[in-house]
């Protein structure tokens, strides 16, 4: 929106006085949606929206509405479904034609200001949508209408019922194999996006089934892939969008939060499978990037990173093989220009380099010796800081819950793993911030900026945080954490749930009315609300005992387990949700002083022992906030006077061991 304010267009927000202009005046609203990192935002922006003859036409002719989608996920969502229904493709910027009442009866995306490649110039499409509002009045209301029903009719529940089948998974696995790219890793072809949502599926299935060759081969492959090329950034750590190629080189340059959470998540699972300290090294590299850069001074992330510079789209993060022999040593620049393809004729604009390696790094310490590991250290440090004087791509700083709690699972994941105490602490302050600045009036907000709350919180932002909320509590068993990730998981219930048909609205039921009251069921680049909220509601009834969560968690995942099943690409976080319901994990409790070394002892031979679907819970038994935030550890004694650890399987309890030995058998 701040990046529209000198717009010559006469933008209102989204809000009763433009539609009540509309109306008086008998206008068409036009919506512009976009978002601040979008790269095709900003081209349409610079070549229309800043053109004042351009402008002029849109302000004679509509209403002009701009949302920033991140801002306001529910608009976003409505049009975009229409946008789909009416062209059979979406994406941003995404432009929509609306009756003074708010029914879409046209829509597109990127417009050029004048005919090119068989689109319409956008100021003629603008008099030709304008001149049809005036003259085909039937015909539009006509379009709207259906388009409304259609929407409708899209957001209803599916009528699935009976059990999930035992299979459905190994279904899904089938489906994935399908799609798979051998050579290059990922799921068909160009552009690629990070499939962070599948390989967590995957991985999590080789946990427990270490035999399951071809869920790792798929899952690392894609990984190692990924870090070796240009989505990856080499220097500065992090990942950008998404590759225009299917080679994981030539990325979108934008960097986006949930991306860098999801994926600092999925390759630290992959070290907890494998152990690869290749994993470890990208885990901690990417969440150093987030600390450094997207850190905000209250202790939240920021939502995004553009993919334009001054210099132009990409010129921030590529490199000549002049610079770098002028910024290194001579011994560090030969390393460099091996390791990362530095080269004359470069593989992107202007003779630059995208960084990216496709060398084995035994042949690397074969060529350079065995310093490698620090002159890749010391040539880094000096790219970086060479790389500060460049003007840099903008920031967009305002916090979004959803993507924040996605951050916050990441860094009590890692911090748990990794054992190390500031990704904790990042995480705490980020929750912290949540909890105390984005809970107005009892309500989560949806975004932070400028110390404003704003925007009613959607399902994604209520589980998202329930989910970084479970995260910590399982790297910290601190009660608070659990307790605000059940009060959460209850206002999820009451707010979102669709008592008819089951499962979960996007827009909460106190929510501005909309023209419908959508859901989301596929993944994008962030989990589906839907399936995340299941996943959430199985963790908590697993630490609590609550069953009335996994009814409600089964009727989520009964609308999506067909769709999972034959595009389980798009419903990773559903797979996830669903193997926790058909194959519910044990309940591993630990009653004890948490920091007394024989329950750190038992703590640490529950971890090795458990699997991916089990809960631990660790606490004193006389610790009345820990046993009331989980029942889990109610009414579990010491035994003779000894930390003691406590294994269940639906709530039915082996005898309690005291030794990790014993735990470790019976595990």
């Amino acid at each position: 929106m701040r990046q529209h304010a000198e717009n010559p267009v006469d933008w209102y927000p989204w809000g009763d006085e433009a539609f009540a202009r509309a109306t008086a005046e008998n206008r068409p609203v036009l919506l512009s949606v976009g978002y601040s990192s979008c790269h095709w935002c900003h081209v349409m922006a610079h070549e229309s929206f800043e053109d004042p003859a351009i402008a002029g036409v849109m302000n004679e002719r509509f209403v002009c509405v701009k949302v920033d989608r991140e801002e306001r996920p529910d608009i976003d969502a409505i049009y975009m479904q229409a946008t789909l229904a009416m062209t059979g493709h979406g994406g941003w910027p995404m432009t929509v034609f609306l009756t003074p009442d708010a029914r879409p009866f046209y829509a597109g995306t990127y417009f050029p200001p004048a005919p090119r490649q068989g689109m319409p110039g956008f100021p003629d499409l603008c008099r030709s949508i304008a001149d049809a509002y005036r003259d085909r009045p039937l015909d539009v209301d006509h379009t709207a209408t259906e388009l409304v029903r259609r929407l409708g009719e899209g957001s209803g529940s599916s009528g699935a019922t009976g059990e999930t089948p035992p299979g459905l998974t190994d279904d899904a696995l089938v489906g994935l194999a399908r799609r798979f790219d051998p050579d290059q890793g990922g799921f068909g072809g160009a552009p690629k996006f990070p499939p962070a949502l599948a390989l967590e599926f995957l991985l999590r299935r080789v946990w427990r089934r270490p035999n399951d060759t071809h869920s790792q081969e798929m899952a690392e492959l894609t990984l190692l892939r990924m870090a070796n090329g240009g989505i990856h950034d080499q220097v500065g750590g992090g990942f950008h969008r998404y590759s225009v190629d299917a080679v994981w080189l030539v990325p979108h340059f934008e960097k986006m939060l949930y991306d860098n959470a999801l994926l600092a998540s999925v390759y630290a699972l992959a070290w907890k499978v494998t152990g690869r300290e290749r994993y470890q090294e990208v885990v901690q590299r990417t969440l150093d990037y987030l600390l450094r850069e997207m850190r905000t001074p209250e202790g939240g992330f920021a939502a995004a990173q553009d993919a334009d510079s001054p210099g132009g789209e990409g010129a921030f993060f590529v490199w000549t093989p002049g610079e770098i022999d002028e910024l290194l040593s001579p011994e560090e620049a030969a390393l460099a220009r091996a390791l990362w393809n530095v080269t004359r004729e470069g593989n992107f604009e202007h003779a630059t380099t995208i960084l990216h390696i496709d060398t084995p790094m035994e042949r690397i310490e074969t060529d350079h010796g065995p310093n490698v590991g620090r002159l890749i250290d010391s040539a880094r440090a000096k790219l970086y800081a060479a790389r500060l004087e460049r003007p840099a791509p903008a920031r967009d700083d305002k916090v979004l819950t959803a993507w924040n709690g996605l951050a916050i699972a990441a860094f009590a994941q890692a911090g748990r793993l990794f054992a190390r105490a500031d990704y904790l602490a990042a995480a705490n302050e980020a929750a912290d911030l949540l909890l105390d600045r984005l809970v107005v009036e009892g309500r989560l907000m949806r975004t932070y900026s400028e110390g404003v709350a704003a925007h009613l919180g959607t399902l994604d932002d209520y589980a998202s945080l329930c989910h970084g909320l479970l995260a910590l509590y399982d790297a910290t068993f601190e009660p608070a954490r659990l307790v605000a990730a059940r009060r959460l998981a209850d206002e999820m219930v009451d707010r979102f749930v669709d008592p008819v048909g089951g499962g979960f609205f996007f827009t909460g039921s106190d929510a501005p009315t909309l023209i419908a009251r959508t859901r989301e069921l596929e993944d994008h680049p962030t989990p589906a609300g839907n399936s995340l909220a299941a996943r959430v509601l199985l963790t908590v009834a697993a630490l609590t005992g609550d069953t009335t969560l996994t009814e409600i968690a089964d009727g989520a995942l009964a609308i999506v387990r067909s769709d999972a099943a034959r595009h389980p690409q798009a419903f990773g976080t559903a797979l996830v949700a669903i193997d926790l319901l058909v194959q519910p994990g044990r309940q591993i409790a630990i009653v004890g002083d948490p920091a007394a070394p024989e329950t750190t002892a038992l703590l640490d031979a529950a971890r090795r022992g458990s699997g991916p679907n089990d809960v631990v819970a660790v606490g004193r038994p006389d610790d009345a906030a820990a046993t009331n935030a989980c029942p889990l550890l109610a009414d579990r004694p010491l035994v003779d006077g000894r930390p003691a650890a406590y294994v269940c399987d639906h709530f039915t309890c082996a005898a309690p061991v005291s030794s990790p030995t014993q735990l470790a058998a019976l595990l």
